[in-house]
């Protein structure tokens, strides 16, 4: 299978990579290309389902429109993103863990991820088409170095509702409105039940029913310099969907969110050492993972020499109240980021999961190893 996958990707990363840079080269076109191929060979060493190894790739192809530079209007913005996965399914096939060890896990398949034209007035963004909820909504700056899926998003939204997020995302409305340069405020509401990609496999074809109801979801977000001359980031969030089934029978879900993102210390070679949690709760006769939080270390620039490195150690809790995973998964994560130049990193990665909680059984313990590859242009 890698043997089949890789000359593609080289090949299709190649081709995009030049079409990208010759693009970027005039500066004041109203069109602009980016390409990017993340690319993870995933290793269970012990535990979990069955030992063994895997790699699965993801290519996206970005293109966007500027409104202002075509000189149409002012502040528009037409973007459109093509995504790609393939290969192995190691959460599926070999550990079985509930959150996703990697958050490019999503099988073999081809789709529409993003489609959205944006407008700024003044203090307030509107966005319309297809979306990622996770794009602006219950994100984490400090989490996104590391690999499992629930540093992303929390398992405690992306279980419990039909959530407009990677590979499935859905046709929504989101607001922004800048209230003052510490305090921002977000909403959108988005079709309730999105199609799956095997009733709707590349994402173009959308439809809005009365069945499928609707997803509201509402953040609020404050920064202040409360510990070093660097601001944290607060965020509150609330959601709320109902949509009735395939025989008709109405269905309603809540819950609500919080994030924290603060700098602690600044080193002596202008390094940056900060604070994350996530935290996420909902109601527990509704959901089966009615509760998640995690807490973690992020070192900016942690050697002198290596502004543009990034390394963490992270863990994650998703409450789980069914089956045999009565108490719920922890993942503990380790992860370096090493920046080897403007376009290419290397991220080795280490997770332990405690009680992984993805099937009926009860499995042992798993180590994970992983080697995450970036190509970006």
């Amino acid at each position: 299978m890698i043997k089949k996958v890789l000359p593609f990707v080289l090949v299709t990363v190649t081709f995009l990579s030049v079409r990208a840079q010759s693009s970027s080269t005039r500066i004041d076109s109203p069109f602009f290309y980016e390409a990017s191929y993340t690319g993870d060979y995933v290793s269970n060493i012990s535990g979990g389902i069955k030992t063994g190894a895997t790699y699965l790739g993801l290519a996206n192809l970005e293109m966007g429109f500027n409104t202002q530079k075509a000189n149409w209007w002012r502040n528009g913005l037409f973007f459109i993103n093509v995504g790609n996965t393939h290969g192995g399914m190691p959460s599926a096939k070999l550990i079985g863990d509930f959150q996703g060890v990697s958050n490019i896990e999503a099988g073999d398949m081809t789709f529409m991820y993003e489609l959205w034209f944006k407008q700024i007035f003044n203090k307030i963004t509107m966005t319309a088409g297809l979306q990622d909820l996770n794009v602006d909504f219950a994100t984490s700056q400090y989490g996104a170095l590391f690999n499992n899926s629930s540093f992303g998003i929390h398992s405690s939204i992306a279980h419990n509702i039909s959530s407009p997020i990677f590979p499935l995302t859905a046709l929504g409305l989101s607001l922004q409105w800048n209230i003052s340069p510490s305090l921002i405020w977000e909403a959108a509401i988005f079709d309730g039940t999105p199609d799956n990609l095997k009733v709707n496999p590349y994402n173009v074809h959308w439809k809005l029913s009365k069945n499928d109801g609707f997803l509201a979801i509402t953040e609020l977000q404050f920064s202040h310099n409360f510990m070093i001359n660097h601001a944290g980031t607060y965020k509150l969030g609330a959601y709320y969907q109902q949509h009735n089934d395939s025989v008709g029978a109405f269905h309603n879900d809540y819950g609500l969110y919080a994030v924290i993102d603060q700098p602690i210390m600044h080193t002596s070679h202008k390094g940056l050492i900060a604070l994350f949690s996530q935290l996420g709760i909902s109601p527990r006769q509704k959901n089966s993972n009615n509760a998640y939080c995690s807490l973690g270390l992020h070192y900016q620039a942690p050697f002198a020499n290596r502004p543009n490195d990034e390394a963490g150690i992270a863990v994650a809790y998703a409450g789980i109240h069914d089956n045999n995973s009565i108490g719920g998964e922890t993942t503990l994560e380790l992860a370096y980021h090493f920046q080897l130049n403007q376009n290419i990193y290397l991220k080795p990665d280490i997770q332990y999961i405690i009680n992984p909680a993805g099937t009926d059984a009860k499995l042992p313990n798993a180590l994970v190893g992983t080697l995450r590859l970036g190509i970006a242009f």
